[in-house]
């Protein structure tokens, strides 16, 4: 490629500041180094997580960033000694790492990577530099993918080969959000045939944990949110029941455990909220009963619940990115997605230029959005 081993200018969306809106700049993004990947970056969903980064609520994220880790896009160029990817190839980038050498990612029954942001930042390059400046100054990365910029380079463990055919307009939602919600049905909670669930928050991630239920053969799916717009399209992707919190003068999750009889054999979380999480947790039934934190809740949150809860046999679990070893599993995805074994399409509401980005936050925090997808 004629721009390999050269610096690249090309627009990014820059986080300057906490509680600063983005702003669209011109950014050097340096070549490759040793085991790293040099992305094209064709479209990119904007995530929740990305607007908790933008209001502060992760303290080891660093400013300057270009946020972003919903994407999907072309390998540009590769450093030395990569041989997974190549120029040319169709890829996503992975929020979760999976270095293949530390103890959990050689365990098959986890998904997690000590390289990844919960054990040490991701702010900079494993040589700890950053491959980003802007009007002269260093710019961090985030989570290694920062999809905001249009070219992004992040280590080889971090990115993933998928096939030629997906759409990458579609596909990028399968580098977070999708899988996230999904997997919590079919890999965390294991949920059963003939089952009754519950989820907690209907954006695109509680959605996509509603689709996952849906596929694992449950029989009841009650979607609770404030937001009553979000009940078509929960019902249009399985939700036998929508309610609100706001129509009633007793707690949820006694509501839950009146229309259940003993409460819900899963529930799933999707909001991060302290007081959702506690309802989450006794909305299902006090000795088989699965719970599932999904949503991300702010940093140092803490959480007081009645041992009982959890005495009486109750299972309360957390996942990450829905339990999916994301570079053994991302192409298998993408493959499902293209076989149409489940349609995360139905997800996306928007898609804007990236030099609407700003206006992309403003519907997802108006709750206007599903999924905004932004192109470069």
């Amino acid at each position: 490629m004629a721009t390999s081993g050269k610096v690249i200018r090309c627009r990014a969306a820059v986080a300057w500041a906490v509680g600063k809106p983005l702003s669209v700049e011109e950014v050097e993004v340096s070549p490759p180094k040793a085991g790293e990947v040099r992305v094209k970056i064709v479209a990119t969903g904007i995530c929740r997580t990305d607007d908790h980064v933008l209001e502060g609520c992760f303290p080891n994220v660093v400013f300057p960033v270009i946020p972003g880790h919903e994407g999907a896009g072309i390998v540009e160029s590769v450093g030395e000694g990569v041989t997974s990817v190549k120029p040319g190839d169709k890829v996503i980038p992975l929020c979760l790492p999976q270095c293949g050498e530390c103890s959990f990612c050689l365990n098959p029954e986890s998904n997690y990577c000590l390289k990844s942001h919960v054990s040490e930042p991701q702010n900079l390059l494993p040589d700890k530099t950053s491959r980003f400046t802007c009007k002269g100054k260093q710019i961090h990365h985030f989570l290694w993918v920062s999809t905001f910029a249009e070219y992004t380079v992040m280590p080889e463990y971090a990115v993933a080969k998928i096939d030629v055919a997906a759409p990458l307009d579609k596909v990028c939602l399968l580098g977070c959000g999708f899988p996230t919600g999904y997997g919590a049905a079919i890999n965390t909670a294991k949920v059963k045939p003939g089952s009754t669930c519950a989820i907690f928050g209907l954006g695109g991630v509680g959605l996509s944990v509603v689709m996952g239920c849906k596929a694992a053969g449950a029989s009841r799916i009650i979607a609770i949110d404030i937001n009553k717009d979000k009940f078509a399209k929960a019902k249009e992707l399985g939700a036998t029941d929508c309610i609100s919190p706001h129509d009633f003068k007793k707690p949820i999750q006694e509501v839950l455990t009146e229309m259940t009889g003993h409460g819900v054999d899963y529930s799933f979380e999707a909001i991060g909220h302290v007081d959702t999480l506690t309802a989450a947790l006794a909305s299902c039934n006090m000795n088989t009963g699965v719970c599932v934190m999904v949503g991300v809740p702010p940093s140092g949150s803490v959480i007081s619940i009645d041992p009982m809860l959890l005495l009486s046999g109750r299972t309360w679990k957390g996942t990450l990115l829905g339990g999916w070893k994301m570079r053994d599993c991302i192409a298998t995805l993408v493959s499902s997605y293209l076989e149409k074994k489940f349609n995360s399409d139905v997800l996306i509401s928007h898609t804007l230029p990236i030099a609407k980005v700003n206006e992309g936050f403003e519907l997802l925090r108006a709750g206007k959005s599903i999924r905004c997808v932004l192109l470069f």
